[in-house]
């Protein structure tokens, strides 16, 4: 039985001002029809370059340097451009990572799907319309005459990559490309658009090549794991071979940082205690109409993380913000060890500033990058007129190697920093005042599970070292399970579950909470079936 893509011995190159850099070597792979196929590697493994290489749209630059990539039999490698036209979107389809890049944002949402229709002339003027909005309509998306008017900003993330999947299924494609489709995403949402590429598999026969760096993800989903690491592929075989029994000590270690393939917490958690550091009490906040934070009451002891759990749009970050001062409540009140500071303003609300911190999701976004790494952690030093330069600098060594990081990175500038090395960054410049309470917003979700795992354990370490206290925001009760000692879950701006981790992870009392519980990736991965390869 031929595969309906083969690849054998690919090798892919770029050119850059320092030469060619060699990104895949010799990677063997192949999809059958109506299988699901999961590519896992970290961030620079190689493994999206092989899925662009296989859709002919690799950046400029990208050499295919060697082997061969045969689809339903045709050599893809020797295809002109116009060769490709034929092939792509029609023979294979790509649903891109980021739908916010990908889509045309001055462009309504029928008008784009409609798009690859006409470009195959596969349907014309109305009935490209009305096809459109069948394939919204397939692609799971609710009311798609309604968003088939709409523009991207007006739907959410999830909406947006669906519309990517109903652009992908337009043109009735043999194989699926998925490149990250959900790493963006929360896990209610994810587990939604994964569900719905694997019944459009089942149903039509489609194959998937899934791009994913989360083992999680691809337990729950794949009939087959290939592993790949620095360009190669280093393990490739059945799901349940790969995860029940990896031979390789680079999938082991994919394995033990993903946090839901994980089922410890990092250290042992601890009760809540009496030294009450931060106290929220029936705390609000409405933007014009819309109440964004509704009641919300919950306390902080010195020590200790508690983590704020929920999808996009819940008012787990308006409340953070709130926390620290960025936002004014419109309800409640805060206090901060034993002071109420929630009508502070002024310079007393930012001489209190240097107690408590924020780190945000994009260590990238948050740093300035004409500024060396030396400046941007010495910034809130600089800005309390603290020690003199030289102090300030030695300061900044101090803390990089509290946050594992060599003093040589004191002079480089952000953008030479891997995200991993940013994020580190991040909170090192959060340490610099020696505050009491740090919110982490989101600080692990855009990046790899392994370098996830290493930050992770790095805030821990610190926690212990330094006593600080945390106030965690996150989608994702995989990493919950890992780090706090108490959760509250929160839906529609409203606090729905409180209390020890132990009870709210093991015994939950909310049926949302189950859902997100539920929506954990990789939680039963040794009963995913071994189905059969079609012919």
């Amino acid at each position: 039985m031929s595969p309906l893509l083969e690849i054998r011995g690919l090798a892919v190159s770029y050119r850059a001002r320092r030469g060619v850099l060699p990104a895949v070597r010799g990677v063997d792979l192949t999809v059958h029809t109506g299988e699901i196929v999961a590519v896992v590697g970290e961030s620079g493994s190689g493994k999206s370059t092989t899925a662009h290489a296989a859709i002919g749209l690799l950046p400029r630059g990208g050499t295919i340097e060697a082997g061969t990539i045969t689809f339903d039999g045709q050599d893809l490698t020797r295809l002109s451009e116009r060769g490709w036209q034929a092939v792509r979107g029609t023979g294979i389809a790509l649903v891109p990572q980021d739908p916010t890049v990908s889509l045309n944002p001055v462009r309504r949402i029928g008008d784009q799907v409609a798009e690859v229709l006409l470009v195959h002339r596969l349907a014309a003027g109305r009935d490209a319309a009305t096809r459109a909005v069948e394939l919204l309509r397939r692609a799971g998306i609710g009311e798609p005459e309604r968003r088939a008017r709409q523009y991207p900003h007006e739907l959410s993330g999830g909406l947006r990559q669906r519309v990517l999947i109903a652009i992908a299924l337009a043109g009735d494609p043999r194989l699926i490309i998925a490149d990250e489709p959900t790493s963006a995403l929360d896990v209610t949402v994810q587990r939604e658009i994964l569900d719905h590429l694997e019944h459009l598999a089942a149903e039509s026969g489609t194959a998937v090549l899934l791009i994913t760096h989360d083992l999680g993800v691809a337990a729950d989903r794949a009939r087959r794991i290939a592993v790949m690491s620095e360009g190669r592929v280093v393990e490739e075989g059945p799901t349940r071979e790969i995860l029940g029994a990896p031979r390789q000590p680079y999938t082991r270690a994919l394995l033990s940082a993903a946090p839901s393939l994980s089922r410890e917490p990092l250290r042992p958690r601890r009760p809540a205690g009496s030294d009450v550091l931060l106290s929220v009490s029936g705390l609000g906040k409405s933007f014009r109409d819309t109440r964004a934070v509704d009641d919300v009451s919950f306390t902080v002891a010195r020590g200790r993380t508690l983590a704020l759990v929920g999808e996009s749009g819940s008012g787990k970050t308006t409340t953070a913000r709130m926390v620290v001062g960025l936002e004014t409540p419109s309800a409640g009140t805060v206090t901060f060890d034993g002071r109420e500071i929630t009508a502070l303003a002024g310079e007393e609300l930012r001489l209190l500033r240097k107690r408590f911190q924020i780190v945000y999701q994009n260590p990238y976004a948050s740093l300035n990058p004409r500024f060396s790494i030396a400046d941007v952690i010495t910034e809130p030093l600089r800005a309390f007129g603290i020690g003199s330069r030289a102090e300030r600098r030695a300061r900044a060594a101090e803390l990089l190697d509290q946050v594992a990081l060599p003093a040589s990175t004191l002079d480089r500038r952000p953008a030479e920093l891997s995200g991993g090395q940013r994020q580190r960054t991040a909170i090192a410049r959060a340490l610099a005042l020696r505050p009491d309470l740090v919110v982490y917003d989101e600080p692990v979700s855009a990046l790899d599970v392994s370098v996830q795992a290493q930050i992770l354990a790095l805030l821990v370490s610190l926690q212990e070292e330094l006593g600080l206290t945390y106030l965690f925001i996150t989608h994702d009760l995989a990493v919950v399970r890992e780090i706090a000692d108490h959760v509250g879950v929160m839906h529609a701006g409203r606090l729905v579950e409180l209390g020890p981790a132990d009870e709210v992870l093991t015994r939950p009392r909310e049926p949302y909470t189950r859902a997100l519980l539920d929506a954990i990736p990789g939680q039963e991965w040794d009963s995913v079936p071994e189905r059969p390869v079609s012919a």
